[in-house]
């Protein structure tokens, strides 16, 4: 029982990965909260309670395949210790779970309050503590304006109107909104003013703005709250237009509510899209329009706009922020849309430190809005990336191993810990002195000087460290030049963190001094050079220079920029920066400025790139390169070589980060010039070499495949097997247009591996590469044809698999030379043709690669001893032949009696079988199938209206959540949407194509399926259509004989029945047929699998279809397998699971049928598929793999058969282990065989291959061929799934409560009218109509296709050809001709032959009682059809299927226009297609299409 339950420990937790820091969850993740110390994370299907750790507590499913639920709303109530969540479960829900528990409901409610769709909403507690109210903001789907937007709903029973009311005196209060397009993006409460700020992306009038709302939560009405309310827009930023927020964050501050914002440009080809930038929004005052309380009007507008207090950091794709304080500093911690987490310091200033990567992806997973803190100690943040949860730290002190270089971090969470000697965050040393970054320490270097000189000449060096201390640490400072201090005793002075030192200045008189300074931080010293110089004499007598002013202020001395002098400073103070006080004098730097003008290549892998060529002019005074990143606060620099006027050379270092930087030439001067970017992109890598062999001289293309190959420098070959490999580096050659790289093999004789260089990394290929002789070419003949020669040249035959490329053939007469046009490479020939009349020629030259061979011509006279060689030994093998002849004679004769003999007892025992089979089956097949896997309605119409599932059903297809199109597209396809629902517009449109002869069955297919789509949303309007069509097609004259009326799908309307039929009769399916269906299916699967099935051909010995019936005879067992599945890497084992097999199974066949037992049993399908899992089988207490083929496999000829459970000799009862791949990754031996694109020709399994193979050694391995001797087995399978049949047959043509489907009484109505209207009599005609509209449109379809309702069905060729048996059936049971069969007709017909009348009279029943029953009024038809509408509002892109729709009209815009014409339609259409058509060039125009 043990390992039993350790087996289903694994299971499960397979389905969610904890490892360390981050957990993977079975599904993308929705949204995650903290609460009391717990972590709530929401996926796709559950709802999970976790500790801080990430470890898990308790999980919540919240979806099945049987009931749909989004949940959408997640709030954590710490108050009363409850976590509220909303879903769209049954048009809407709430409940209330405990914090602590959250499989415990402790309230339920069916109640609409979070958005239907998948919509960004906000949603937290706010109000008086006297009342706690849910607040929720989202886009309101009601159709008409003012919409409501914000909402505040109860959270407690005692509340008035009780929990989830919103209800206030009567009424419901609410914000509401005038614009079209609301987003709301983040909200939260302040305490202290109790305050509540609501942020959203708002789009009127073409326009995009952020907005803003204040409320004052202390109000103790909702109606009071709602009428504090204030707004503001927030504005982004002075380079361009942000007008999107993405994400936002409340920063901690004292005075005032600073808030951080994302807002994006949405062009993704910026570098600069996104911006992050800071705002006080406490002085919020005012109105936007659009935005106002119950019963006001939003038109008013007043305050001013919200503008940045600072802009702080630029990148092309931040998604996310977070903030905390520390002091006077505010840390960010930033999520990007490429997988990273950056962290960004800024000082009270809300200046900007350097951006330090924390976490990034190795792929390019977006981190998601949500980030949030571990709420202990803020020590931690959480980050969701799609599937993956991350725990990611905040400090990373302890990576710096001294003063110096924790001061460096420029981290304010990060300080040096005196007595532990280490750098650590303040709460971590404690009683003892702590050193961190003073305020302004952003702009200052760590160790800073100035000199002062007193009227007694001397001079004081004051040195002054960018250091503060929570106490007094022990502090000292020394200067010596040479081995001599500098100053000691009384001058020398040191209180933390400055120090100072006093000497005679007649040091300075001799020129440059320098002074090592050592400053002492108890055990922790550092040390710095000072370059001092006497400032007085810096400019005298000259005129004041540049570099006269570096060396001044470098000194520690003053410069005075308006007496153009150095002199001593003026007691201690800031220290200007060079730039700052030098600026002045750059100008007087005279050369001409260098300009950039391209950079090849511009785009490199991360790993940078040698020799860059950077094209310009004026290059000769660039003495280096910077490179700026986005990250990067100090410019990474690259020296020059290959330097002239115009052009340059340099080495692009590599990068830490992917994006793009900044590139700039550096002067003499320290000025960078130019702005050109360079791409960082990923690395390259290789799949594969083709081809990947080659012969020994060398030459051939080999093509390279993989991705960013642009960015490759070279190709490296490297031979195996050899001690000391000479390495070659080959000379790449690349195809911008195409994409491709390709090398030419260098000479070797053996093997070796390719890998990619780049600058100084390589990248591995997949595959080895091996050499094979040089190709043998033997003799050439040439053949006259027409005018030109055909030269045949024979080769022997190899493995290099020539291509036409590899040849090169040049034909030699005399001096004069004829190129040979290659035609034809085989294995042993090379046919190429000389154009014109050359002549004879005499000799080929053949050029493969470096390989090169002339041919000479041959003499006629050794032919003619050939031929005479050739007669001698035919008359030679005669002789031979006819005594060996009249020997084996008599064998043969002898052999053939016992194979006869054995023949007719195989016979024997096949018939006696297929008797016992038929007499003794069983109907025992279903015994599971869990939950139906019912497709939801927009993927099962999609399949129906475009069966060959091309890009337009992808289109169509309205995902949840997608973005509405643009204003100026869906005002354009409005004006198209309101002409086709003019119904003589339409008709017109619909005719004026059908005439075109161009227009194919395939477009009014396509045509029919996009009017369902546009018009889906008024299925009345599309009904009414139909039924004129349908009129119209039944009065044109090509229609005389009525009975083949809708018979086929060559016309619209026709297949725009097929799709209404589908529309209205989705919910009988699901409800009445779905289960009846996918049982038939389940059976006649499982009936399959009860006997042999060939694992090559797919053909079985249990089938419905003689064309997939197993023809030959076979011999197996049953067995019963006691299957075992490894637990971890211990050895552990579960419990055994009793799994049916056959002895002819291959080793595929058995993972099959083991994880089909396995989903039967449990209901659950397990976790890996049968490609990562592998079989060992107990023989004599050891374990043997079982592989699909190995060295001890069958081979005929070239053919391998599959290795089958009777090849390893497993008998009944026998133990196999389950081991998953991924765990036990050493063992796997080999991938599939079925992977090999060649596996039918390679491999066999019980049909025997078309090869010559001698069996006479065993007899019992020749197959038999009689199809006819199997026949039973047809009948067998048949009987087994005979009920299933039968009850899905009545389940389509009984009728649920005594009443038919809607749409079956109305249509079958809706023929007899236009029968009577026809003066039709004959009852057989509207038998037909009805049998050809409902039967063989709709049903037959389903029956053929259950993968067009079932999600993960898989049809296989053999499993379409029984269904396509049974689907014949159910259309000869609604045929009026008699059948007249006889021993000639086919299997699939005389199968259900004895069936076929009973089920003909149960449909002519149907028939009868579907006539009588009592019409539908058409106020019912029409409450039915807007139901349906209804049902599915938003499910479809009308918008796409109406732009489709124009391109038709578009090309038969003439013809359109004359049938109008033609049929006296209003002047009034005709203006109105041209006002669409006119829309639509505009648009096109204006860049879209």
């Amino acid at each position: 029982m043990r390992g039993y339950l350790l087996g289903i420990l694994v299971v499960l937790l397979l389905k969610h990965c904890i490892c360390g820091d981050v957990v993977n969850f079975d599904g993308d993740i929705k949204d995650f909260v903290v609460g009391k110390s717990k972590l709530f994370v929401l996926t796709d299907h559950r709802l999970h309670q976790m500790r801080l750790d990430l470890s898990e507590e308790k999980r919540k499913d919240i979806t099945n395949a049987t009931h749909q639920n989004r949940v959408n709303i997640l709030v954590p109530f710490d108050y009363n210790n409850t976590l509220i969540t909303c879903g769209t479960f049954t048009d809407g829900y709430c409940e209330v779970l405990d914090l602590n528990d959250i499989t415990k409901t402790i309230y339920y409610e069916s109640i609409s309050v979070g958005p239907k769709q998948n919509e960004k909403s906000v949603a937290f507690i706010e109000g008086p503590s006297t009342g706690r109210y849910l607040l929720v903001g989202k886009k309101d789907e009601q159709t008409k304006p003012p919409y409501p937007v914000v909402k505040l709903w109860n959270t407690f029973q005692s509340q008035i109107g009780g929990i989830f009311s919103n209800i206030e005196d009567g009424s419901t209060p609410f914000i509401q909104s005038t614009a079209g397009d609301v987003e709301f993006v983040d909200g939260f409460q302040r305490v202290s003013p109790s305050e509540s700020y609501l942020f959203l992306n708002a789009k009127t009038d073409s326009e995009r703005k952020v907005h803003v709302l204040r409320m004052d939560s202390n109000k103790r009405k909702k109606t009071e709250i709602f009428k504090s309310l204030q707004a503001a827009t927030i504005e982004c930023c002075n380079d361009k237009a942000r007008p999107v927020l993405v994400a936002s964050t409340v920063i901690p501050s004292g005075n005032g509510v600073i808030w951080a914002g994302v807002f994006s440009a949405e062009d993704q080809q910026d570098p600069e899209n996104t911006a992050l930038a800071l705002y006080d929004i406490s002085t919020v005052r005012g109105r936007v329009k659009g935005f106002c309380a119950t019963d006001e009007t939003c038109d008013s507008e007043s305050g001013s706009n919200l503008q940045p207090l600072s802009v702080v950091f630029k990148y092309s794709s931040m998604s996310s922020v977070a903030a905390v304080r520390s002091g006077s500093w505010i840390v960010l911690f930033i999520g990007t849309s490429d997988g990273q987490l950056i962290k960004l310091v800024l000082d009270e200033k809300f200046t900007p430190g350097c951006p330090i990567v924390l976490y990034k992806t190795d792929d390019e997973r977006a981190v998601l809005p949500r980030m949030l803190f571990d709420p202990v100690d803020f020590k931690h943040i959480y980050i969701a990336l799609r599937k993956e949860l991350r725990r990611v730290s905040v400090v990373q002190c302890v990576k710096y191993i001294s003063l110096k270089d924790c001061r460096a971090a420029l981290d304010p969470l990060c300080g040096w810990c005196v007595n532990t000697q280490r750098c650590s965050t303040q709460d971590e040393c404690s009683n003892t002195s702590w050193v961190s970054i003073p305020k302004n320490s952003l702009k200052t270097t760590l160790l800073s000087f100035q000199m002062t000189e007193n009227s007694s000449k001397k001079v004081t060096l004051h040195l002054a460290l960018s250091l503060e201390s929570t106490g007094n640490p022990g502090f000292s400072c020394s200067f010596t030049t040479g081995s001599v201090n500098l100053c000691d005793g009384s001058d020398l002075t040191a209180v933390f963190p400055n120090c100072s030192c006093s000497f005679s200045d007649h040091i300075l008189y001799t020129g440059v001094s320098e002074v090592s300074a050592t400053v002492a931080i108890k055990d922790q010293k550092i040390t710095e050079t000072l370059t001092l110089r006497n400032c007085s004499s810096i400019t005298d007598n000259t005129n004041a220079s540049y570099t006269q002013c570096v060396q001044c202020v470098s000194s520690g001395c003053q410069w005075s920029s308006s007496s153009q002098r150095c002199d001593w400073t003026h007691g201690t103070g800031q220290q200007l920066h060079i730039q700052d006080a030098c600026k002045d004098l750059l100008s007087e730097i005279i050369y001409r400025k260098p300009e950039i003008h391209s950079l090849e290549p511009n785009k490199v892998s991360f790993h940078g790139r040698n020799n860059v060529l950077l094209r310009g002019r004026n290059l000769e005074s660039v003495i280096k390169i910077h490179i700026q990143g986005d990250q990067d606060c100090i410019p990474k620099e690259s020296p020059v070589f290959d330097r002239s006027s115009d052009t340059l050379r340099f080495h692009i270092p590599p990068s830490g980060t992917k994006g793009t930087v900044k590139v700039c030439v550096v002067t003499l001067d320290g000025r960078c010039h130019g702005n050109s970017i360079i791409t960082y992109g990923s690395q390259p890598s290789c799949s594969g070499i083709q081809p990947t062999v080659s012969w020994r001289s060398g030459g051939r293309t080999i093509h390279v495949q993989g991705s960013n190959l642009e960015f490759v420098e070279s190709v490296i070959f490297r031979p195996s097997n050899t001690v000391h490999p000479s390495i070659k580096e080959l000379k790449t050659q690349y195809s911008n247009s195409s994409g491709d790289m390709w090398v030419h093999s260098p000479q070797y004789d053996g093997s070796g591996l390719f890998s990619l260089k780049v600058v100084n990394t390589t990248v591995g290929c997949v595959g080895n590469f091996s050499y094979e002789p040089d190709p043998e070419f033997t003799e050439f003949t040439t053949l006259l044809v027409a005018n030109n020669v055909q030269v045949n040249i024979k080769k022997k035959a190899d493995a290099l698999n020539l291509s036409m490329s590899d040849v090169d053939v040049t034909g030699l007469q005399g001096e004069q030379r004829y190129q040979c046009v290659l035609e034809k490479i085989e294995s042993n020939a090379v046919i190429c043709k000389i154009e014109g009349e050359p002549g004879a020629v005499t000799s080929l030259i053949i050029n493969v690669g470096h390989f090169s061979k002339i041919l000479e011509s041959q003499s006629p006279i050794k032919y003619l001893y050939i031929l005479v060689g050739l007669i001698l030994l035919i008359i030679l093998g005669a002789v031979v032949g006819t005594i060996i002849h009249r020997k084996s004679q008599r064998q043969m004769n002898e052999k053939m009696n016992k194979q006869l003999e054995m023949l007719e007892s195989n016979i024997r025992r096949d018939i006696r079988q297929g008797f016992v089979d038929l007499q003794t089956e069983k109907s025992d097949l279903i015994d599971n199938v869990g939950a139906i896997p019912f497709l939801d309605y927009k993927h099962f119409a999609s399949k129906i209206f475009f069966p060959e599932a091309g890009p337009l059903s992808a289109v169509m297809i309205r995902d949840i959540g997608e973005d509405s199109e643009q204003k100026t597209v869906d005002d354009k396809c409005e004006a198209f949407a309101v002409l086709i629902r003019d119904k003589q517009f339409l008709s017109c449109f619909v005719h004026a194509l059908e005439e075109q002869k161009n227009f194919s069955i395939k477009d009014k297919c396509t045509v029919a399926s996009l009017l369902t789509l546009a018009l889906h949303g008024d299925l009345v309007y599309l009904t009414e259509v139909m039924e004129d069509l349908l009129q119209s097609l039944m009065d044109q004259s090509s229609n005389a004989n009525p009975k083949l009326l809708l018979r086929r799908t060559e016309s619209i309307v026709e297949k725009l029945l097929t799709n209404w039929m589908s529309i209205c009769l989705y919910g009988f399916l699901r409800e009445s047929v779905g289960q009846p269906l996918f049982l038939l299916v389940s059976a006649l699967t499982q009936q399959i699998s009860k006997g042999p099935v060939d694992s090559v051909t797919e053909k079985a010995l249990y089938t419905l279809s003689e064309d997939w019936l197993l023809c030959q005879s076979q011999d197996f067992e049953a067995l019963k397998l006691k299957v075992v599945f490894a637990v971890g890497t211990g050895g552990e084992v579960s419990e055994p699971l009793e799994v049916n097999a056959l002895t002819c199974d291959t080793v595929q066949q058995v993972k099959e049928k083991i994880l089909q037992t396995f989903q039967r049993k449990f209901g659950f399908p397990y976790t890996q598929q049968f490609r990562d899992i592998e079989l060992e089988y107990e023989k004599e207490g050891k374990f043997v793999m079982l592989q699909e083929v190995d060295e001890t496999s069958e081979i005929r000829g070239h053919v391998t058969m599959l290795n089958t459970l009777k090849h390893y000799q497993v008998g009944d009862g026998a133990c196999i282990k389950v081991i998953t791949t991924r765990v036990h990754a050493p063992l796997r031996s080999q991938n599939s065989v079925t992977d090999d694109v060649n596996f039918s020709i390679k491999y066999f399994h019980m049909v025997d291959p078309d090869v010559e193979t001698d069996l006479s050694n065993h007899p019992e391995k020749k197959a038999l061929k009689f199809k006819e001797m199997y026949l039973t087995k047809l009948l067998s399978t048949k009987v087994a799934v005979h009920s299933f049949v039968e009850t899905l047959f009545k389940s389509i043509w009984g009728l649920p409560n005594s009443r038919a489907p809607f749409a079956v009484k109305y249509f079958f109505d809706f023929l007899d009218v236009q029968a009577e209207r026809k003066k039709i009599s004959d009852p057989d005609v509207l038998h037909i109509w009805k049998t050809n509209s409902l039967p063989l449109r709709f049903w037959v379809n389903i029956l053929k296709n259950p993968d067009f309702v079932f999600s993960d069905m898989v049809k296989t060729p053999h499993l379409d050809g029984c269904l396509s048996v049974i689907a014949q059936a159910f259309m000869d049971s609604f045929s009026l001709a008699e059948q007249h069969l006889d021993k000639h007709s086919p299997t699939n017909k005389l199968l259900y032959a004895k069936d076929i009348p009973q089920y003909k009279h149960e449909v002519k029943a149907y028939y009868k009682i579907v006539k009588d029953q009592p019409s539908i009024s058409s106020q019912e038809l029409k409450i039915f059809l807007q139901d349906e509408s209804k049902k599915h509002q938003n499910e479809f892109n009308e918008s796409a299927a109406l732009r489709e729709l124009y391109k038709y009209m578009v090309r038969y815009f003439s013809e359109v226009s004359q049938k109008l014409e033609q049929t006296d339609a209003p002047a009034k259409l005709t203006e109105d297609m041209y006002k669409v058509k006119e829309l639509f060039d505009n648009m096109k125009r204006s860049g879209w299409s």
